[in-house]
């Protein structure tokens, strides 16, 4: 797909993407949740894009239809930038989607609900800004989203504009709603989606509004103590949402033998082993969630907001803890580990 690599049109995404949150999430900003803190000691998995000019405006619609490997679909770039109505390459690979699923309420609507399948794929494997919620269990989301709801479920960073989003969808989701999303995603059989790599140095990136991508060339940099996750194919994900396009976490080196110590012994007394409550292969227990194979970005900033006391909740009350005694290397050592995971 690299033939057809446009940057003015990946910079209409980004242009999309900023009106996107900016339109759904100022109600939750007036509730107290202001501009972004300093970089918290896991800004990698925050993924807070800097501060700077917006990028410019979109070319218009020049009418090509554009397609993906193994869809027999096409759509023209009105359709790819389509906040509300989210394209499906693979209508096949899910279950029929719900309406708030596949179309966000119109704009006339109060409230203003974006539509699930959105940031969350119609298959439910997300991307490491917004989170894989494909497998978790109905009474997981339904009580996450009444966590979100009662502001029980912030973030340590303030400028996580995702995490304000959902704010305000949960929020003014109706139960019906929220039970027909919450059966939707946890019918859906969470499959691969991350390949982990030990090393040493990466490619230099630019943030995409929430996880990054290679910038243009061949540069590299340093790894040093962080996690990078960005995707296999830059362009399948960022133009066309391609919900097959998987991602690649690189990790420093011997991070995931040292997170597999902590996952499955607790690190001589640091935690306690994983398998306790999330089951012994990692994939969930009622309400506690399957984490094996899930996003690291995702799983850090969770591990981090329990700790900051952001993110709270009946599960988190036992999740506490277990992850206050976690260094910020440790949290990157773990979420190593359970990424390298089957799903």
């Amino acid at each position: 797909m690299a033939k057809y690599f446009r940057p003015h049109l990946l910079g209409s995404f980004a242009v999309m993407a900023l009106f996107f949150a900016a339109t759904i999430t100022a109600p939750a900003q007036a509730q107290g949740q202001g501009p972004a803190a300093p970089p918290n000691p896991l800004a990698w998995a925050y993924a807070v894009a800097p501060p700077g000019p917006p990028p410019p405006p979109p070319p218009p619609d020049d009418g090509k239809i554009y397609h993906v490997p193994g869809s027999d679909l096409g759509f023209n770039i009105t359709q790819l930038r389509d906040t509300g109505n989210p394209v499906d390459w693979f209508p096949g690979d899910h279950p029929p989607m719900p309406t708030i699923v596949a179309h966000r309420r119109s704009p006339t609507a109060n409230p203003w609900i974006g539509s699930c399948g959105l940031c969350h794929y119609p298959n439910g494997k997300g991307r490491p800004e917004n989170a894989g919620i494909a497998g978790l269990s109905e009474g997981y989301i339904l009580e996450q989203l009444a966590d979100f709801k009662n502001g029980a479920r912030r973030t340590a960073d303030p400028g996580k504009r995702n995490t304000i989003t959902m704010t305000g969808n949960a929020a003014g989701l109706t139960d019906e709603e929220a039970l027909a999303a919450a059966k939707y995603f946890s019918s859906i059989k969470m499959t691969s989606w991350i390949k982990v790599k030990e090393v040493e140095t990466v490619p230099k990136v630019r943030n995409a509004n929430g996880f990054y991508i290679p910038i243009e060339g061949s540069e590299t940099e340093p790894l040093g103590q962080r996690i990078l996750e960005m995707p296999v194919d830059p362009e399948a994900t960022e133009m066309f949402r391609n919900p097959r396009s998987g991602w690649i976490a690189y990790v420093p080196m011997g991070s995931v033998k040292r997170g597999e110590e902590l996952v499955k012994k607790g690190g001589m007394g640091k935690t306690v082993a994983c398998a306790a409550c999330h089951g012994d292969d990692l994939k969930g227990n009622g309400n506690f969630p399957p984490i094996a194979g899930r996003s690291p970005s995702y799983l850090a900033r969770q591990l981090y907001d329990i700790q900051q006391y952001t993110r709270n909740g009946p599960g988190t009350q036992l999740m506490r803890p277990v992850v206050q005694n976690l260094s910020p290397d440790d949290i990157l050592a773990i979420t190593a580990y359970l990424a390298s995971l089957e799903p």
